[in-house]
């Protein structure tokens, strides 16, 4: 049995492999062919926690091809004031033939690359082929992960980053400018309006209970990717731009019930249920994705399961490859 540690896991799942296996994901469970129960929420109330629970199964034509994972990942907001992770978690992987444990990842390195390469995957489908510049809106973890993957699929030129503290802004460009396919030109918005009106993609990714930036921000053609809030109260894009955009979500029955962007717009009547797309079924032709150059598209991701899992089984794969992880006998 193998065990990866985060940066083990970092090395093993890198983020254009990552992206394939999230468009293989997506397809998957748009398809039928992946069993995803809804996840299973533990609330920690006197320590603000939330632990979740998050299995999936996904079928393929061979056993290299599925995926059998459980992750559980724990959220304690009281956690950064104690200089520790918002997020603990950790991924299982098992023999989808067998059902026997194969490995045990570090998991908040693998929810912030699936994450980052889950909005990566709609970008590449949704945004315009000559996006060139990316708005992010947040600096930690997982704002780091959304613009390595928007610069993955886009030739991307310039990238803004929008932060309420101007300190944690500046710490992102400086660790982030020119790595890999991140272009050096990274500037700090003053502003979330200079952030948002300056770019062709945006990213959100931040614990903002309401919306980061206002719609008239945002000029025709923009492809935005919300993958900052989890809960159905939390709203990082407003509903007036959501109901006006190209609407996709990671699952329909996952972001009905814990998307704040999706509920509060289906409640104030502004959208229909029949307006939303599983990316999925746009990656396998059942939903037209973008149809115009000025049309805004939106993704929301809250999450599932089946990312988890076929992440885990790239990085499974790769670090038997790479000689990389600790076995031990189980």
């Amino acid at each position: 049995m193998l065990i990866l540690t985060a940066d083990e896991v970092r090395q093993a799942l890198p983020m254009s492999e990552c992206i394939v296996a999230m468009k293989q994901a997506y397809a998957a469970l748009s398809s039928g062919a992946a069993e995803v129960p809804l996840r299973s929420r533990l609330t920690v109330a006197p320590h603000d926690g939330l632990s979740i629970l998050m299995p999936a199964f996904v079928d393929g034509a061979s056993i290299e091809e599925q995926a059998l994972a459980v992750k559980l990942v724990s959220l304690f907001n009281k956690n950064p004031a104690r200089g520790l992770p918002l997020i603990n978690a950790v991924v299982l992987a098992f023999d989808p033939e067998t059902g026997a444990l194969q490995a045990i990842l570090e998991g908040a390195a693998v929810t912030a690359i699936r994450t980052g390469a889950g909005c990566g995957a709609a970008t590449d489908v949704l945004a315009r082929p000559d996006a060139r510049t990316v708005a992010v809106f947040g600096a930690g973890v997982q704002a780091r992960t959304q613009l390595a993957a928007a610069c993955e699929v886009r030739d991307i030129q310039t990238a803004w980053v929008y932060s309420p503290n101007p300190e944690q802004a500046a710490a992102f460009i400086a660790e982030m400018a020119g790595v890999g396919r991140i272009p050096k030109d990274l500037r700090a918005a003053a502003s979330p309006q200079e952030a948002a009106a300056n770019a062709d993609i945006i990213s959100t990714a931040t614990t903002s209970p309401t919306p980061v930036f206002a719609a008239a921000d945002v000029r025709p053609g923009t492809h935005i990717n919300a993958a900052g809030s989890y809960t159905a109260d939390a709203i990082e894009v407003p509903s007036e731009l959501v109901s006006r955009a190209y609407v996709t979500v990671d699952s329909r029955s996952a972001t009905q019930a814990e998307s704040g962007e999706i509920a509060m717009t289906l409640q104030q009547g502004l959208m229909a249920a029949d307006d939303i797309h599983e990316i999925g079924a746009v990656l396998n032709g059942q939903a037209a994705g973008r149809s115009s150059a000025e049309q805004i598209t939106f993704f929301k991701s809250v999450g599932v399961a089946v990312q988890d899992a076929m992440a885990a089984r790239v990085a499974v794969a790769n670090a038997h490859k790479l000689g990389i992880g600790t076995q031990v006998a189980w």
